[in-house]
C-alpha cells in the first residue's frame, strides 16, 4: 500500500508533458502541445497535452487525464503499478509493507509474468558475465561479432547455458511457479511434466516494451552449432503481455533519437539494430524478421513520419518487402528507401566501415521508394510491353494508397514524366484502384455488422436481471495507493424523512441518449461547479447552537436536489457528487485536484474537459466592466443553475406527456387519460413555481 504523503509527491514531481514525451511526439500549439494520440489510429494531431492542468486528452477517441491515468491505459497497468513507475521515472523511494498471501495470490497473471520475465533477464545476463561457460562461449560470439562491452551492456544481452534446465531449476529454487515460466514461453514441458528451458544452449535477445519492460526474448543459436539448422532463432510465443505485431525491437532505446532526427530507420534483425548503434545510430527499429504490421507502423508514426527502409542490394529482396512499404505509404509515412552493397546487412556493411563512414554513407544514399521502384521496374520491363503493363499497374496500386491527396497527385505527375505517358490515364488508373479499395473496405465492414448480426444477444437471467447487472453484494474493487476507490453508487430512493410530500419529479428519464437533452447539458453544468468549486462556501445555514454553518457548494446542490426528490440521470455525474459531499470537510479537500488526479480514468478525463478554461461557466461584467470569476459570485451562480437543471427535467416529462396523449390506446382509457392529466397539471404547477423563484415572467 503506498501512503497519500508519497502519492502526493509523486503526483507533484509527474510533469505530464515529460511523461507523455517518452512515447507520443509532441509540438508546441499556444500554450499547450498537440501530437498523435497513442490509444486510437490518429493521422491528425488530436492528442492534446495541458502543462498548466497537468492533464492530456484525446479530443477523437476521449482517452486521457492526468500522467498516472495516461501510464495506467498506455502500459496496461494498475493505478498502483502505475504510480511505482512514476515514481521509478523521478526517483521518489517508495516504503510499502510487505504483500500478504492472500494479496499474493491476487497479482493478476501479467504483472507475475513481468516480474519472471525480469529475472530471467537478470539471470541471462548474469549467466553470460559471470559464468566460465557464459564468457567462454556466449561472449566470445558477441565480440566475433564486433560488438562492444558497453553496447552488449546497454541491449542487456545474455547468454542461457547449454544444460536444457538450468533456468527452470534456478527459478524453481527460487519460489517462481511454473505456471508462469510456460506461460511467458521461458520454459517447455515434456510429457512427463518435466521442465525444459526454450532457449537453453543460446545467446539471448531481450525484447522491451516502449516503457522497457521485458516482454519477451529472442535466442540465437551459436555458429558452431548452425550446421542443418534452418531456424537460427527461436523467439518468445505469443502471450498475455506479448504480441509479435506490436513490438519493435530497439524502440525503447531508440525512441529520444527518432524524435530528435525525426526519422526512423527499419531493419529487419536484432544485430543490425545493435550494429547501427555502435556505429552512432539510434533511431533505428527492427520488425524482429517478421512481416511489418499496421500496429506497428502506427506505433513508429507516434514519433515520427519518416522512415527509411535498409535492405542489401538483391532486387528480389526488395520486391519482396513491397507490401510492408505500401502499408508504410497507406499510414501516410514518406517512405525512402536505402540500398547496401550487394551481400551486406547493416550489420556486416557495419563491421567493414567506421562510423564516420557508415553515417555518410546512409545520409547520402537514401532515395525515394517509388520513384526507385519504377525505375526498376522500367529496367525490368525494357522492350516488353506485358511486363510494362505489369509495371504500371504495380505503381498505381502503390500510389493509390497514399492518403494524403497533394503527396498522391505529386508522385502521380512525376510517375507519368519517368513512364512517359499521359498524366490523366495515370490518374484515371489510380482513381479506379482507389475506389476498388473503398469498396472492398466497406464489403469488409458489411460482412463484420453481419456476422455480428447473427450473433445471438445474451440471455437475460431468470429473475429478469440484466445480462451485465452485478450480482447482489459485488462492488468494484476499491483502489490501492492511498487514493479513494469508487464508491457504491448512491441508492434511488430517498432517504426516509427527506421526501417532499408533493408530487417529486421524475426519474424515468433515459441513460441512453440523454446527451442530447437540455436537461443533461444543465446536469453537466452542476457538475462542473462540483470538480471546479465543490469544496467553496456558498452560503450559510444556521447551526444547532445558533451558530452560522458554511454551506459548499457540493453541499447546496445535493440538498437542493434532494429537496425536490431529484438525482442526476448520468451515473458517473451521480459518482462525481457523491464523493464531493463524502470528502468536501476533510481537511485540505480540494474538489479540482481530487477530481483531477482521481484513479479512476473516466472522472479525471471528465474533470480534465469541464476545468478547461474555454468551458467557463459564464462571463459577468459589472457597470464599472469589472469581470467578476465564478467563484466569486457562487452564492447566485448555483441557485440559478439549479433552477434550470429542474426546469429543464420538469419540460422533458412535460414532452413525454403530452406525445402520450396523442397515442391511441390513452384516448381510448378514460381513467388512464385522466391520470395523466392530472400528473401534467401537477409538472405545470411545479413549473410555474420554479419559474417564479427565477424570476421570469409567469403566463397563467
Amino acid at each position: 500500500m503506498i501512503d497519500r504523503a508519497t502519492v502526493d509527491r509523486i503526483l507533484e514531481a509527474a510533469q505530464i508533458v515529460d511523461v507523455v514525451s517518452d512515447f507520443v511526439t509532441l509540438r508546441k500549439a499556444g500554450v499547450n502541445y498537440k501530437g498523435l494520440c497513442p490509444f486510437h489510429d490518429d493521422r491528425t494531431p488530436s492528442f492534446v497535452v495541458s502543462p498548466s492542468k497537468g492533464l492530456c486528452k484525446c479530443f477523437a477517441c476521449g482517452k486521457g487525464g492526468n500522467a498516472v491515468h495516461f501510464i495506467m491505459e498506455h502500459e496496461q497497468l494498475s493505478y498502483p503499478d502505475a504510480l511505482r513507475y512514476l515514481a521509478r521515472k523521478y526517483n521518489i523511494e517508495i516504503k510499502e509493507r510487505e504483500l500478504s498471501d492472500e494479496e499474493k495470490q491476487a497479482q493478476n497473471e501479467r504483472e507475475s509474468m513481468f516480474v519472471v520475465n525480469e529475472w530471467a533477464n537478470h539471470f541471462f545476463q548474469e549467466q553470460l558475465s559471470n559464468t566460465v561457460d557464459g564468457r567462454a562461449i556466449g561472449m566470445a560470439y558477441f565480440r566475433s561479432r564486433g560488438f562492444r562491452d558497453d553496447i552488449i551492456k546497454k541491449f542487456q544481452l545474455g547468454y542461457s547455458p547449454s544444460q536444457k534446465d538450468a533456468l527452470a531449476r534456478e527459478a524453481k529454487a527460487r519460489g517462481y511457479k511454473p505456471e508462469f515460466l510456460l506461460s511467458t514461453g521461458l520454459c517447455l514441458q515434456r510429457d512427463n511434466g518435466q521442465l525444459v528451458d526454450r532457449f537453453h544452449g543460446r545467446v539471448i535477445f531481450p525484447v522491451h516494451t516502449l516503457s522497457g519492460k521485458v516482454v519477451a526474448f529472442g535466442g540465437r543459436v551459436l555458429d558452431a552449432a548452425t550446421k542443418g539448422v534452418s531456424v537460427k532463432y527461436q523467439n518468445s510465443p505469443e502471450s498475455a503481455i506479448y504480441s509479435k505485431k506490436k513490438e519493435l525491437y530497439g524502440l525503447y532505446l531508440g525512441k529520444q533519437a527518432i524524435v530528435r532526427q525525426d526519422l526512423c530507420f527499419l531493419v529487419e534483425g536484432y544485430t543490425d539494430v545493435i550494429s547501427m548503434h555502435q556505429m552512432g545510430v539510434e533511431n533505428v527499429v527492427s520488425s524482429s524478421g517478421t512481416a511489418l504490421t499496421t500496429e506497428q507502423i502506427r506505433m513508429i508514426h507516434r514519433f515520427t513520419e519518416n522512415i527509411t527502409v535498409l535492405y542489401d542490394g538483391d532486387a528480389a529482396g526488395i520486391k519482396a518487402s513491397e507490401r510492408g512499404i505500401d502499408m508504410l505509404l497507406a499510414e501516410g509515412m514518406n517512405v525512402k528507401l536505402l540500398l547496401l552493397p550487394d551481400g551486406d546487412d547493416p550489420d556486416s556493411f557495419a563491421r567493414k566501415h567506421n562510423a564516420t563512414e557508415y553515417q555518410a554513407y546512409l545520409k547520402e544514399h537514401q532515395v525515394d521508394f517509388i520513384k526507385y521502384k519504377t525505375d526498376l521496374l522500367l529496367h525490368e520491363a525494357q522492350g516488353d510491353p506485358i511486363k510494362l503493363s505489369r509495371l504500371i499497374s504495380s505503381i498505381v496500386h502503390t500510389i493509390s494508397v497514399i492518403p494524403d491527396e497533394i503527396t498522391r497527385s505529386v508522385y502521380t505527375r512525376e510517375t507519368a514524366g519517368m513512364l512517359n505517358m499521359e498524366e490523366r490515364l495515370l490518374v484515371a488508373a489510380i482513381a479506379k484502384e482507389t475506389a476498388k479499395a473503398k469498396e472492398e473496405r466497406q464489403k469488409q465492414r458489411d460482412n463484420e455488422r453481419n456476422r455480428k448480426a447473427t450473433q445471438a444477444a445474451p440471455a437475460a437471467p431468470a429473475d429478469g436481471t440484466p445480462p451485465d447487472a452485478p450480482l447482489p453484494g459485488t462492488a468494484d474493487a476499491s483502489a490501492e495507493g492511498g487514493m479513494p476507490g469508487p464508491p457504491p453508487p448512491p441508492p434511488e430512493e430517498i432517504p426516509a424523512g427527506e421526501a417532499p410530500e408533493a408530487p417529486s419529479l421524475p426519474d424515468y428519464l433515459p441513460a441512453k441518449g440523454a446527451e442530447e437533452m437540455l436537461f443533461y447539458q444543465k446536469e453537466l453544468l452542476l457538475v462542473q461547479v462540483i470538480i471546479r468549486h465543490g469544496e467553496k462556501t456558498v452560503c450559510y445555514a444556521e447551526g444547532e447552537q445558533g451558530e452560522d454553518v458554511p454551506v459548499s457548494a457540493a453541499e447546496y446542490i445535493h440538498y437542493a436536489l434532494l429537496e425536490d426528490g431529484l438525482l442526476f440521470r448520468t451515473p458517473l455525474h451521480k459518482r462525481i457528487l457523491q464523493e464531493a459531499i463524502e470528502h468536501v470537510h476533510d481537511e485540505g479537500f480540494c474538489a479540482e485536484r481530487y477530481f483531477l488526479n482521481h484513479p479512476d480514468a473516466a472522472v479525471g478525463s471528465l474533470a480534465f474537459e469541464l476545468c478547461d478554461d474555454k468551458y467557463q461557466l459564464s462571463k459577468y461584467h459589472s457597470k464599472q466592466q469589472k469581470i467578476t470569476t465564478d467563484e466569486e459570485r457562487l452564492a447566485e451562480l448555483v441557485p440559478h443553475l439549479i433552477s434550470d437543471f429542474k426546469l429543464a427535467v420538469v419540460d422533458e416529462e412535460l414532452q413525454q406527456i403530452l406525445l402520450k396523449l396523442r397515442r391511441p390506446d390513452i384516448l381510448s382509457d378514460k381513467e388512464e387519460y385522466m391520470e395523466i392529466m392530472k400528473r401534467y397539471k401537477e409538472m405545470k404547477d411545479i413549473e410555474r413555481t420554479l419559474a417564479r423563484e427565477r424570476g421570469d415572467r409567469v403566463i397563467t
